[in-house]
């Protein structure tokens, strides 16, 4: 369906079509954004964002708010096509200044989250290595991300309670991603009526990304390795094996990593995060110490849409859920002590594996995956930054450096 959109206006097509005409037609393809708003010291990690499917011709987005472990998520979601903007009922998006100062809002709704915050980089955005991944010969992964730390201002609400979060200890933090991700149940065939998957001897276990604010100083890196601890390039969603800068002031002095090594610790028994030593070195030899500990129980990412069952409905993101012009819904869980066991809603989804993060089936224990991290980084000539961040860990399946079978 090729029709006009306002971005249509601008000199920007990279296809001899409309904006709105996208040369795939895999359910996989996808766009959406990612923004974290947090305060170790409050123990509360506030993120929204939304994801668009052309080939449902969905929208769908999210406000999730976890103060301690108490996490209550609100769901929106429309067909994309009727409206291009930034948009969804109560929420909306608006780019005051690209790649730099963004406009969140969240009117008034019954799940009684409310916002309206300024997002503000306080360094440029970090083009992540590109991603892909196959299958039998089948491009599964072709995607495009930048990270970004940022600052914020304006207000957040929860009920009764409200923060202002241009006060000291308050981060922001943000992504943004294109292109093929992953398949994801319901739009994806059942595995029983294809080839067996050949054994990945490229699969990734271990995943480790940051972005982070300590005052002038902020950041991002990721890092990635197979079951030995090597980091390589892994045919995988999630494959580049290392990359990341530090930034001071708005572009004043960059630093860009070349490698980094870790010493984690995580909860008895668990996988659980609990904190880490990362050392980084950069392009000039000089090697940055990061300290970081974990403030508050992990949020859960299932609550979010990504996943089938993370809908009422059974459904996701990317799934109809009975109305074209504005569908929403909300709950609330307690995740404050974890492990704990998990089924999604419905039956949809039941048994599969939530293969884009855990790697478990959600008849297992499972434990939130995303950090509140208080982060403090000392520079190769000794000086100390303070601050917080956003960690994303998964480890799937057997990782040697740290005993996990």
């Amino acid at each position: 369906m090729q029709i006009l959109t306002p971005y249509d206006e601008f000199p920007v097509h990279t296809t001899p079509y409309p904006v709105s005409y996208i040369p795939s037609t895999d359910y996989s393809w996808d766009e959406g954004y990612y923004f974290g708003v947090l305060n170790p010291d409050e123990k509360l990690f506030f993120c929204t964002g939304f994801r668009i499917n052309p080939n449902t011709d969905m929208i769908g987005g999210y406000a999730l708010f976890n103060l301690n472990g108490v996490q209550r998520t609100f769901r929106f979601s429309r067909c994309w096509r009727q409206d291009y903007h930034l948009r969804v009922g109560p929420f909306r998006v608006e780019v005051i200044e690209p790649l730099k100062t963004i406009r969140l809002v969240l009117e008034d709704n019954d799940s009684a989250i409310a916002f309206d915050i300024l997002w503000e980089g306080t360094s440029p955005a970090h083009l992540e290595e590109h991603h892909s991944a196959q299958l039998r010969g089948r491009r599964t992964t072709d995607q495009s991300r930048y990270s970004q730390p940022g600052k914020t201002s304006g207000t957040l609400r929860l009920s009764s309670r409200s923060w202002d979060v241009g006060q000291p200890g308050w981060i922001g933090v943000r992504d943004h991603s294109w292109g093929l991700y992953v398949e994801r149940p319901p739009f994806a065939a059942h595995p029983k009526w294809l080839p067996p998957r050949p054994e990945n001897k490229n699969a990734r276990a271990f995943r480790f990304w940051l972005v982070f604010r300590c005052g002038d100083l902020s950041g991002f890196y990721h890092m990635h390795e197979d079951k030995a601890g090597v980091q390589r390039k892994l045919d995988d969603v999630f494959g580049t094996p290392f990359g990341g800068s530090l930034v001071l002031g708005w572009n004043e002095r960059v630093h860009e990593l070349t490698a980094g090594r870790h010493d984690l610790t995580f909860r008895e028994g668990t996988r659980i995060l609990t904190g880490a030593r990362v050392t980084l070195t950069d392009t000039q030899g000089g090697e940055w110490l990061q300290e970081i500990s974990v403030a508050a129980p992990p949020w859960v990412i299932q609550t979010v849409g990504y996943t089938p069952g993370s809908w009422k409905d059974g459904g996701s993101f990317h799934s109809y859920h009975g109305s074209e012009t504005l569908a929403t819904e909300w709950d609330e869980f307690d995740f404050s002590t974890q492990p704990f066991d998990y089924i999604p809603y419905g039956e949809t989804g039941r048994d599969e594996p939530d293969t884009m993060r855990t790697g478990l089936s959600y008849r297992e224990k499972i434990h939130g995956v995303e950090y509140l991290v208080r982060v403090k980084t000392t520079s190769p000539t000794g000086e100390v930054y303070e601050g917080a961040g956003h960690v994303e860990l998964f480890i799937n399946g057997p990782y040697a450096p740290y005993g996990f079978a």
